[in-house]
């Protein structure tokens, strides 16, 4: 029996290439196979393998960040969508533009409960806004198509489209049946209180302007910049933001820090908190003696909600209060690293900043060890950073792929700490078959930093001997450059400041992936 020429996976391809989607990032199986057969009919949709559905995810993830909308992430069944879950919760906080394709069993099939079939609905409803079970291959083009009109939003977020493998393959014009949808209640649009944020403003409070979503980009930040010159605003960055761009020439906006007690005395000596395009700030976790919520509602000022256009808002807000434009003071440009200091977070921060090209990202999953490094850059070549969303660590590397992908033209850095970079290092695989140009700079402490730091801010100064194997990396110790030079990445070790100094210039010189691996 010959296979009919405008299957329903072939139409539906081509409706999504001529709504714009250019990338289709894929891990397939056996109930996939229509689409990618389908994409060679399909010149305009650019096809990139991921080793794991981690890096398909985390990929179109930092691809919707920099692209400003979808592509698609192609996942067999339920297990292989749950592998990519993880990255999904982190795209869901970044509130990223991704379209997940997921092949099902074919229809007829599905009653007789094979050994990969499950409930994809029920794995995939809480990392989704949108979700549908196509019913037929003559709708799987305009399930397609809500599917991605959805993700583009407003507010943009994560679909997810399940698709029969029969509905794939067969022709697009059999079948009647209508599939079955989750709706997405989109958040409630409310009117913009300016006025009452501005009378605040001008009441002569201390305030602290709290950042995220697209507050961040370049018009919120200036926007927020002109605010806080006029009235002696503090400008601060939600903990971990979607895209935050940064450097010379733009206002110097400070980062929430991460434990709650910082944050506390970062935000107490304000008398209002705004908050553009940011949640009310919380705890990560739960602390004995540590109040979950890091602000009282008396000194918060919701002036946009996450969903919402906060850089918009703050331009508005900013006319309202006279904020005119004009010359944002330039942070000091970063010093002049110390060659001869030992290579640690700090001067792996200060060598950065320094030599960070015009223009690049920074794909920022550095935990501990990259710190230092938003102290050291504010006055850096102009730069966007993505950082680690949801903290479900693995984000780093795969985002980088993304974005890479996104924007051929820009030089993308990952400063990645070495537990997680495990997570998903099969990424340095597509990077070297795309030739992406991604250099990635691994911060080799050999151990869950984070989590021995946690240990210490419980009181145990001393974890017993089960303790550090848990925490520890160093039994057998990773070996970075040999793991990247197995995936086609050159790889080389760093041990001294001096050398990273010669070697990080190179290394972004060169055209394609590079991975310098820091012992610190």
């Amino acid at each position: 029996m010959s296979k009919p020429l405008d299957t329903g996976a072939v139409r539906a391809l081509r409706t999504a290439a001529d709504l714009g989607v250019e990338l289709c990032l894929a891990n397939p199986g056996t109930t996939e196979l229509a689409f990618v057969e389908a994409l060679d009919a399909v010149p305009e949709i650019r096809s990139v393998l991921g080793l794991f559905e981690g890096v398909c995810t985390g990929a179109a993830d930092g691809y919707g960040r920099m692209a400003g909308k979808p592509a698609l992430s192609l996942l067999h069944l339920g297990p292989g969508f749950a592998n990519g879950i993880a990255n999904l919760h982190n795209a869901r906080r970044a509130r990223s533009p991704i379209v997940n394709l997921i092949g099902d069993q074919a229809s007829w099939h599905l009653q007789h409960d094979a050994p990969l079939t499950s409930d994809i609905g029920s794995l995939a409803s809480p990392v989704s806004h949108w979700m549908r079970t196509s019913g037929s291959p003559r709708h799987l083009d305009r399930d397609l198509r809500d599917a991605i009109d959805a993700a583009n939003g407003p507010p943009a977020g994560v679909s997810t489209l399940i698709v029969p493998a029969d509905h794939q393959f067969r022709s697009a014009n059999e079948g009647n049946a209508v599939g079955l949808s989750v709706p997405f209640d989109a958040p409630a649009s409310r009117a913009l209180d300016v006025d009452r944020v501005a009378e605040r403003v001008r009441a002569g409070e201390n305030i602290a302007l709290l950042l995220g979503g697209n507050a961040l980009h370049h018009d919120g930040v200036r926007a927020a910049g002109r605010i806080a010159q006029r009235f002696g605003a503090k400008c601060i960055a939600e903990t971990f933001p979607a895209r935050w761009e940064r450097g010379t020439g733009l206002p110097v906006v400070d980062r929430l820090p991460y434990f709650p007690e910082q944050a506390q005395e970062a935000l107490a000596k304000f008398d209002l908190v705004i908050t553009a395009g940011a949640r009310t700030p919380v705890a990560f976790f739960g602390y004995e003696g540590i109040e979950s919520v890091l602000v009282e509602d008396e000194r918060i000022a919701c002036l946009a909600e996450p969903f919402e256009d906060a850089a918009a808002a703050l331009i508005v807000l900013a006319d309202a209060l006279g904020a005119r434009t004009g010359d944002t003071p330039d942070a000091p440009p970063p010093a002049a690293p110390d060659l001869s200091a030992a290579l640690d977070p700090m001067t792996i921060g200060t060598v950065v900043a320094a030599l960070l090209p015009e223009n690049a990202i920074v794909m920022e999953e550095g935990a501990t060890s990259s710190l230092p490094f938003y102290l050291l850059s504010n006055g850096a070549a102009p730069h966007t950073v993505m950082t680690l969303t949801g903290g479900a660590i693995g984000q780093g590397m795969p985002c980088a792929t993304g974005a890479a992908l996104a924007c051929p033209d820009r030089k993308v850095v990952n400063l990645q700490a070495d537990g997680s970079g495990m997570y998903t290092l099969q990424s340095l695989w597509t990077q070297a078959r795309e030739g992406l140009d991604v250099t990635t700079l691994v911060c080799s402490n050999r151990a869950y930093r984070i989590l021995q730091v946690e240990f210490g801010r419980t009181g145990n100064i001393e974890p017993g001997p089960k303790a550090r194997r848990l925490t520890n990396l160093d039994e057998p110790e990773l070996d970075w450059v040999a793991l990247a030079r197995g995936m086609g990445v050159p790889g080389v070790r760093i041990e001294t400041t001096e050398a990273f100094f010669r070697e990080l210039p190179r290394a972004i010189a060169e055209p394609g992936p590079q991975l310098l691996e820091l012992m610190i």
